[in-house]
């Protein structure tokens, strides 16, 4: 998963009227893909009961058979048939870049438009498939005008770009998002 937005301590304590506009927010990147486990808490996948919090641990096995430590983290209370995403490092052979290209606010009509390219390289011998997720975080009223891939709404306020990198290559995702107050 990639969530190229890095939150600015800046703005920490600025209402969210003032920082619809700030041209500067929201601007900073992050270079972190994570790696998240999913899987359904279901009795397809053996499990199917409630789950305590608790530490879950992953292991694979390494070529020669043995057992290879992955990642571990917390979950919390999870009941039977439900999605469980857990966070488990950072990729070592993965990387992005997220940067605006474009900006553009008119506060008398009250709008604001904002484009964004998001680039993703995979440095695998495999192919990769990352969920780019990206948080519109001016307003509560926006429509994404402009994409180069398909998205999901996930809530209100953000979206999910599932996309599939190449093995040892670039993958390019733009958008332009419409707020308006």
């Amino acid at each position: 998963m990639y969530d190229g937005w890095k939150a600015d301590p800046n703005y920490r304590s600025w209402p969210m009227e003032n920082i619809r506009t700030q041209e500067a927010f929201g601007t900073q990147s992050n270079s972190k893909v994570w790696v998240m486990q999913e899987f359904k808490n279901s009795s397809e996948n053996q499990l199917g009961m409630p789950l305590p919090k608790g530490r879950v641990r992953f292991s694979r096995r390494d070529d020669d058979g043995q057992l290879e430590f992955t990642g571990e983290n917390q979950i919390d209370h999870t009941p039977k048939d439900e999605l469980i995403r857990i966070y488990t490092g950072n990729a070592f052979d993965l990387a992005g870049e997220r940067r605006r290209v474009d900006y553009k606010a008119n506060t008398t009509a009250r709008w604001v438009d904002e484009s964004f390219e998001i680039k993703l390289r995979n440095h695998k011998s495999t192919p990769v498939e990352v969920r780019v997720v990206e948080h519109l975080y001016r307003w509560s009223t926006w429509d994404i005008s402009k994409n180069s891939d398909p998205f999901t709404k996930v809530d209100a306020q953000t979206v999910a770009f599932p996309l599939q990198i190449p093995p040892d290559s670039e993958k390019l995702l733009t958008y332009q998002v419409h707020y308006a107050w």
